[in-house]
């Protein structure tokens, strides 16, 4: 009897041609989506994932997930940036959302035994440990935002484009004539859509309120802002102050409204230590070297990492530009390149 998979369908390219691999190796396969928040975007989505299970000719599901995806994601987005760190909404949608509550759904309402989305991951089982490794595509690494999956999640877990390209998917949706086969690569953050950016959408939550730009290494007053949180830790553009050489953003003060800017040396820091560290499989206190990311569109870097009892600490064999608090710092094994876990500064 074929196994039963749930897959996470958005309505676009990848998720689409996710489901339609599956069903072509045999799985009863079932279209599973959620419901995030009732803008015409959202609703978009369902419907979109609506049209995929018709033309697939498979079971469509669509779970309402609105408050805990703006409890989980948009409220965390939002307080993330009132307190002056830098969120990552989509590792905590996978969390709450993804394989929180529409994989609970998939698999104890629906009897789902396998939940499958369209992730450019690879999953190794490893004499029982189940271990994410890079997909075959390395410019789509996806592990970045994974690491808060568990192994109990990890081995119902199936990823059908871990072999693919992203070429290639897309002339499978063009082949099959997939109703996604010309939609474009999904934005980062769901909720804010075009002409919004993240700068306007806070500026339209967030009241003005003037503060200072201080020089850091000086504590001398430059100028003065709107709102501490329209700049971000790196920032280079958009500062509004001349000097003689460029002028970054390097510290944030949420608290007095502070806006701290400097040269480009300040910006370098060769540790880190995490809270809410996630481990992929159960790792023991030690010192390993392991290759780290603190932004998902970076170059992974070498690094010791040190855990002990009291935390987890990261440290640089070379300094990393614009550590930002709040932000996920991941990290994967220096030999083979699977993830082993992640935490947030």
């Amino acid at each position: 009897m074929s196994k039963t998979a749930a897959v996470a369908l958005s309505g676009g390219l990848d998720s689409s041609v996710a489901a339609l691999l599956l069903k072509q190796k045999g799985y009863n396969v079932i279209g599973v989506t959620a419901k995030t928040t009732n803008a015409p975007d959202a609703l978009n989505v369902v419907s979109n994932a609506e049209k995929i299970a018709d033309k697939l000719e498979i079971p469509f599901y669509t779970l309402d997930t609105t408050d805990i995806f703006r409890a989980k994601v948009i409220d965390y987005f939002e307080n993330s940036y009132r307190s002056g760190e830098t969120p990552n909404p989509c590792i905590m949608c996978n969390k709450f959302v993804k394989w929180g509550i529409l994989f609970d759904y998939a698999v104890e309402t629906l009897g789902a035994e396998l939940f499958a989305t369209g992730h450019y991951a690879n999953i190794k089982n490893d004499n029982g440990i189940y271990k994410l490794f890079p997909a075959s595509d390395e410019h789509k690494d996806q592990l970045y935002f994974l690491f808060t999956l568990s192994q109990a999640q990890l081995e119902r877990t199936v990823f059908p484009l871990s072999e693919y390209k992203k070429d290639d998917v897309r002339n499978i949706a063009n082949e099959y004539n997939l109703p996604s086969k010309s939609s474009k690569e999904s934005q980062d953050i769901c909720f804010i859509k075009p002409p919004f950016t993240t700068k306007k959408y806070l500026n339209n939550i967030l009241s003005p309120i003037q503060g200072d730009i201080v020089e850091q290494s000086t504590g001398k007053k430059l100028g003065t802002h709107n709102g501490f949180w329209q700049y971000t830790i790196g920032q280079r553009k958009g500062i509004g102050i001349a000097a003689s050489e460029p002028l970054y953003v390097t510290k944030i003060d949420a608290m007095n409204n502070i806006v701290y800017v400097g040269y480009n040396e300040l910006l370098l820091s060769d540790n880190l230590i995490l809270n809410h560290v996630n481990w992929c499989y159960k790792q023991e206190n030690s010192k390993k070297e392991v290759l780290v990311k603190i932004r998902y569109n970076m170059k992974a870097v070498n690094a010791i990492l040190e855990i002990t009892d009291k935390q987890c600490m990261i440290n640089f064999q070379t300094p990393v530009s614009a550590i930002s608090k709040g932000q996920a710092c991941v990290f994967y094994d220096a030999y083979d390149g699977h993830l082993i876990g992640g935490g947030f500064i």
